[in-house]
């Protein structure tokens, strides 16, 4: 999909989106060449540690505040960025500190929106950890809200800078192995629980913790284990399962190389998905209509573990392909597209292979013709201080992936084919999907 198609589909829907009111539509500031863009962090631990980390070591940054639910977790950042000021509530740092130009979110999905949505209704930046949001409904609303504020924006799914990634999107762009109808995607997740059918007993919330704040915008319930503070991804209420966790970083050649716009069709195969987490394992098919000159293509999903011959459980993959040498394992994340002149495979997103191996020897690799940016963390830096946006910004890009992704999640939960109407963000055979494309927020939490 281009970027002017996925922008013009965006804003056709504009009319349907509430009203943003904190801040009038365009601004945008501009910075002198020595000034220090202030920048707020949401969410420090875990994987936040290396975005905070990552982000004050780039020239011109400043870390200004931090914001975390668990106190435990705000001492050992405070000693990282000294200086900076602490909070548990997202919401009052972003209205008491006017430093802030913009925002790191790393929190666990369900937050993703509203502290994104409200970032850029304050007139912040943002950079939101993949998937950008919880919903594909919340993803669209990014989307229109950078677009309408000019935000600098940025879906952070880190691979995108990278060179193996952008030559294997300039490979199929450039017809290396011709049309593709085929392609798949896959990921070793989950690596937490799932397929599980009630909530384990309820427990003491941890000392530190602020249970409330953890919970946001998702429908309250006491604490229990799996959640706080990595195995939330499998529990619908608050994470997106294996496509949500790995989707971004795995779909993206995919969809950016192909030119995907919205596909026609969404049908999902799964074991262990309830009311309440993803399953143990899915294959989501997507039909993906033609686009110019491009045929239609068949892209399909594989996540989890599926119980062996020897009733050992093992990886859930796709076809091994025939042309892939015995002497190179299948990789635990990847993909591969296959074309009319040949076979492209990624191992995750580093540099892609032609297969059989042998290929590789004389191949002359086309022209680079996409830019390098290096960084991905720098690349939205960059784009607060120039105003020039960044690879996956929301607007054009970002959230078209995250919309790609999380449409699996609604294929494996409605438990039918869907057939998908993407300007409309409906489900034209199935309206009971509607209740998994967008979700009812807990009062005070609704930024829309």
């Amino acid at each position: 999909m281009s970027a002017s198609v996925s922008r013009r589909a965006f804003l056709k829907t504009a009319g349907a989106a509430t009203a943003l009111t904190l801040l009038p539509a365009g601004s945008a500031r501009t910075y002198a060449a020595n000034e220090k863009i202030g920048l707020g962090i949401i969410g420090v631990g875990g994987v936040a540690t290396g975005n905070r980390r990552h982000l004050a070591g780039l020239p011109g940054t400043a870390i200004v505040a931090l914001c975390d639910v668990d106190r435990k977790r705000l001492p050992g950042a405070q000693k990282d960025h000294p200086g900076a000021k602490s909070f548990v509530d997202y919401r009052k740092m972003l209205e008491e500190v006017k430093e802030i130009d913009g925002v790191m979110v790393s929190t666990p999905d369900h937050q993703h929106f509203p502290a994104s949505m409200l970032a850029m209704k304050l007139g912040k930046a943002v950079s939101t950890e993949k998937p950008m949001a919880h919903s594909v409904w919340e993803a669209r609303q990014l989307a229109l809200a950078a677009a309408k504020y000019k935000a600098a924006t940025q879906h952070d799914h880190e691979g995108h800078a990278s060179e193996g990634l952008r030559k294997a999107v300039e490979w199929l762009q450039a017809g290396v192995i011709g049309h593709v109808r085929e392609a798949h995607v896959w990921s070793d997740r989950p690596i937490w629980p799932q397929g599980i059918k009630q909530r384990p007993p309820a427990k003491p919330v941890p000392e530190g913790l602020e249970w409330d704040l953890w919970l946001g915008p998702a429908p309250y319930r006491d604490y229990h284990d799996h959640l706080h503070a990595f195995a939330w991804r499998g529990w619908w209420d608050f994470g997106t399962g294996a496509l949500g966790d790995m989707g971004c970083h795995m779909w993206d050649v995919a969809v950016w190389g192909l030119k995907l716009g919205h596909p026609d069709t969404i049908e999902a195969e799964q074991e262990g998905s309830s009311e309440e987490t993803g399953p143990n394992w899915s294959v989501v098919t997507y039909q993906f209509p033609a686009r110019g000159e491009l045929p239609p293509v068949t892209v399909k999903w594989w996540d989890g573990r599926k119980p062996g011959p020897d009733g050992k459980k093992v990886l859930n993959q796709p076809p091994r392909p025939a042309e892939l040498d015995q002497s190179r394992k299948m990789p635990t994340n990847g993909s591969y597209f296959v074309g009319e002149k040949g076979t492209i495979f990624v191992d995750g997103t580093s540099s892609p292979r032609l297969i059989p191996e042998a290929k590789m020897k004389d191949f002359k690799q086309p022209e680079p013709f996409l830019p390098r940016v290096g960084d991905h963390k720098r690349d939205w830096v960059n784009a607060i201080r120039t105003g020039k946006p960044a690879g996956s910004d929301f607007a054009e890009y970002g959230a078209h992936l995250a919309e790609v992704v999380l449409l699996g999640n609604v294929a494996i939960r409605a438990g039918k084919k869907l057939e998908w109407d993407g300007e409309n963000l409906k489900a034209k055979n199935c309206p009971e999907a509607d209740r998994f494309l967008r979700r009812e927020y807990r009062k005070g939490w609704d930024f829309s």
